[in-house]
């Protein structure tokens, strides 16, 4: 089990964050998935959705699927315009109450059995920050994505390691941990709000000092994914170039300040 006790107070033992947007139609069975298995290993934690201005059934799927359980503590944080999945990954974060959140994908493309891979690590002191990774052992992969999508994520990974200096193979997986007291600046000060808010995150840790662990996990394609590999890719691509840019600036200093404030 993930819970544990401080002092006589039961503490939150895990925050999940499913960031959501247009879900409607398979988040039910995500979010059943989830709550089953908090129920189950990981009693007094939370589940929180963050309906990223969807236009469908997103936020009362949410709050329907969640109004029986137990021992979650759950919430569904809505907004009416679309902000993006790195804004509201970081507003799930932000909102969170444990020791350490995870945020997961909503189609649950890693199942949420492979939790304690990322949590575990933290829980021993090993890392900071935990993702889950296709890249490491292929073999993990149970049903691939599109020849072209998946050649499209390895070129722009290969990228992401030439323009950040990131020693890692696989920035994309939406299945991060964090250990939020040390995490909590980087996720306040981070800017990127599309699909490169995993590179950002990844490269102030990285550049904070952090310990960051990359653990091969489960991985399965779902269909319905939002990317669009053309137009998509080189959105990211430009992300990448304005993180560059920003670390030249000093835009993320006052963040890598905080964090090392947090360990003196």
């Amino acid at each position: 089990m993930l819970w544990y006790i401080r002092g006589n107070r039961m503490t939150l033992s895990l925050s999940i964050v499913v960031p959501a947007y247009n879900e409607g139609a398979r988040l039910g069975k995500s979010l059943r998935a989830i709550v089953a298995y908090l129920n189950e290993y990981a009693p007094q934690s939370e589940l929180i959705v963050v309906d990223d201005g969807s236009t469908d059934e997103t936020a009362n799927t949410a709050r329907t699927e969640m109004a029986d359980s137990q021992n979650v503590h759950t919430s569904v944080i809505s907004y009416k315009s679309n902000l993006g999945k790195g804004r509201a990954v970081r507003l799930g974060l932000l909102a969170s109450r444990s020791e350490i959140a995870l945020f997961t994908d909503a189609d649950l493309s890693t199942p949420i059995t492979e939790t304690p891979k990322l949590i575990d690590p933290i829980l021993r002191g090993e890392c900071d920050l935990a993702f889950g990774s296709r890249a490491l052992d292929r073999s993990l992969i149970g049903v691939h994505q599109p020849w072209r999508r998946e050649q499209g994520g390895r070129i722009f990974n290969l990228a992401v390691r030439l323009a950040t200096g990131l020693p890692f193979w696989d920035t994309q997986c939406g299945f991060k941990a964090f250990r939020m007291s040390t995490c909590r600046p980087l996720v306040e000060g981070a800017t990127i709000d599309r699909f490169g808010f995993d590179v950002e995150l990844l490269y102030v840790a990285h550049r904070a000092g952090l310990r960051l662990k990359e653990i091969p996990v489960r991985w399965n394609h779902a269909e319905g994914s939002k990317v669009n590999v053309a137009s998509d890719s080189l959105k990211m691509l430009s992300e990448v170039g304005r993180i560059r840019q920003q670390a030249r600036r000093g835009v993320y200093e006052r963040a890598i300040k905080a964090v090392h404030d947090t360990q003196t």
